[in-house]
């Protein structure tokens, strides 16, 4: 029988540190030619409100694919501005094994590519996290980053102040403007549906690192032309070339992909400014559906 799998369920099978593992093996795959994937369709219902794609993956040990609205509009309704349901398959067999909710997948496995590209990238000896916008991924990436830094402090903007003071209350952050949160931070996340950028790269200090996850679309920015200056990772040279407004607006010269530096085929450039500019793929979808469907059946 076809398993299913409600939110509850996945997020009984999902550990953080599996997770974070689990998503660099998927991204080095990626990276060595392993994984078919062909870059998001996305279609557009409504400008800057409505939007849904789909997303299929195939590797040695996963084949899937997940569905999944955008609704930037759901901000502040009470409602996730992301849904989708994944569909997971036997990619020797083509047998359907599970289907289950992919709300909190897209949620924590973002967060956890971050955090693997924050464990090979930032210095160990970072203190100082700072994080624009205070929502799901706010959440998310304040979780999965402290698996791999040790924060002694965590600094907070949003664009409704009310919203920023909330999440430094329950997460005993300190709510402050961007530039404040930003300058001397060692690590810093932008995780908005920012149109423009609010993030500048003369804040940045020397040898920071940043994890760019919001503002996923080729016209959207979060990031100036100096922050994307710096040393340039991505998840997908594809996918960012065509998706990400950060990167195909400021013309950025990508360094490497993500999997690329996990399996040091290319150089870390450890100690220097670097950005990360994420856009989620459908590889590391299916990865975390097939840890939660394992974890599932035992």
């Amino acid at each position: 029988m076809v398993m299913f799998l409600d939110e509850p369920a996945v997020r009984a099978a999902l550990r953080w540190d599996h997770l974070i593992a689990e998503m660099e093996v998927a991204l080095t795959k990626l990276s060595q030619g392993r994984v078919i994937q062909p870059v998001r369709n996305t279609l557009t219902i409504e400008e800057g409100k409505r939007y849904l794609a789909v997303m299929p993956a195939v590797a040695d040990d996963a084949m899937g694919l997940k569905a999944v609205s955008f609704y930037p509009g759901n901000a502040g309704t009470g409602l996730p501005t992301h849904l989708a349901m994944i569909l997971l398959f036997n990619p020797e067999t083509g047998e359907p094994l599970a289907v289950m909710d992919g709300r909190l997948i897209t949620e924590m496995r973002t967060a956890a590519v971050s955090a693997a590209v924050t464990r090979h990238l930032s210095s160990p000896d970072s203190r100082v996290l700072a994080i624009l916008g205070s929502g799901v991924q706010a959440t998310a990436h304040l979780e999965a980053l402290s698996k791999v830094r040790h924060f002694d402090e965590v600094r907070v903007w949003s664009r409704t102040r009310e919203h920023a003071e909330r999440f430094a209350r329950e997460h005993k952050a300190r709510s402050m403007d961007a530039e404040s949160a930003v300058r001397g931070a060692d690590v810093i996340v932008t995780a908005t549906n920012s149109l423009e950028p609010i993030l500048k790269g003369a804040w940045l200090k020397p040898g920071a690192h940043v994890n760019a996850v919001g503002s996923p679309r080729p016209t959207w920015r979060e990031l100036d032309d100096d922050a994307m200056a710096n040393v340039l990772v991505v998840d997908s040279r594809e996918a960012a070339l065509k998706e990400s407004g950060d990167v195909i607006l400021s013309k950025a010269t990508i360094h490497a992909e993500a999997g690329e530096i996990f399996d040091r085929s290319k150089p870390a450039r450890a100690g220097e400014t670097t950005v990360f500019k994420s856009l989620g793929l459908a590889i590391e979808d299916v990865a975390a559906a097939r840890l939660v469907y394992e974890a599932t059946r035992k």
